[in-house]
């Protein structure tokens, strides 16, 4: 009676020693991951730190030796110079809120719909159009952008921000991904719909298009960074100053002789990773949830 008590009385103890040995070995699992992530993060956050701190800097003191990183006295009137002052950044940050828009909406509409029509519309030379469309891909950019050049100067689209919109409402890339995404999903409910009497727009809007939400928003960020990010198409395509985006727009810190402005310059450069870092904390759930369910597929 004793023994069978005691094994009672000491079941549980090793049952819930054996759990908190367990869940303290996931603990320092976690830390041992953790910890060296954490270092590596901290060291690609180095250098948008020193961009914050120098742009609230005069410039006598951006490089000095041993780095002040933080200002004794913060010089916000860096940002106001960039804003308000004879350099604004302002037109140019229109110009590419408005070039990255139209860029964005462009290519949502464009790769969605033929993305769908490759995955779904039986069509002879489907496969090979598709193919041959990828293909179009393994051209260098650089190498289009002279034929591109005297397209658009012909066509009086030159220095014109048309000449940076419409190229970027077609993207391989974009149709690849959206393709890949409509062949992943199941075919029943559309041939119900079909059944039904609904039109191929209507089974595309309804059925398809609001399952497809997560991966139209990776695209959407991915088209918002290439489109805001892009220098060297800007740099071809526009000549007057007042049409310049953000990229083309920060070189006027910079003199002809390559002197630069630093605490300007790293105001307008803070300013400019604005909008890229609000779209992608508002969008960053769906690009998640897109790239693993791609992953996983």
């Amino acid at each position: 009676m004793t023994d069978t008590s005691a094994r009672t009385t000491t079941a549980p103890t090793s049952y819930a020693q054996r759990r908190a040995l367990q869940n303290r070995r996931r603990r320092l699992r976690r830390w041992a991951w953790g910890i060296p992530l954490w270092l590596l993060a901290a060291l690609f956050l180095l250098p948008f730190a020193w961009m914050i701190s120098t742009s609230l800097k005069p410039d006598a003191d951006a490089f000095l030796v041993p780095m002040q990183w933080i200002p004794e006295e913060p010089r916000w009137e860096n940002y106001a110079e960039v804003l308000f002052g004879d350099t604004s950044i302002l037109p140019s940050f229109l110009n590419s809120v408005l070039v990255a828009v139209m860029r964005v909406l462009g290519e949502l509409a464009t790769a969605t719909l033929a993305g769908y029509a490759f995955a779904t519309l039986p069509f002879r030379g489907r496969n090979t159009v598709f193919i041959a469309y990828l293909a179009t891909s393994l051209i260098p950019a650089q190498l289009l952008l002279v034929p591109r050049f005297v397209y658009f100067q012909q066509l009086g689209l030159y220095d014109t921000l048309w000449a940076l919109i419409l190229p970027g409402m077609f993207t391989v890339l974009g149709t690849f991904l959206m393709r890949q995404y409509f062949v992943a999903q199941p075919r029943e409910f559309a041939e119900a719909a079909r059944l039904d009497g609904a039109g191929e727009f209507r089974i595309f809007s309804r059925i398809y298009l609001p399952g497809a939400m997560p991966m139209i928003s990776a695209l959407a960020i991915l088209t918002f960074v290439w489109s805001w990010n892009d220098y060297e198409t800007p740099l071809v395509f526009l000549s007057s100053p007042e049409r310049f985006t953000l990229p083309l727009g920060l070189t006027s810190f910079v003199d002809e002789t390559g002197a630069m402005a630093p605490g300007l310059s790293m105001a307008a450069a803070v300013l400019s990773i604005l909008p890229i870092l609000l779209v992608f904390l508002i969008l960053q759930r769906r690009f998640v949830h897109a790239m693993t369910e791609s992953a996983l597929k």
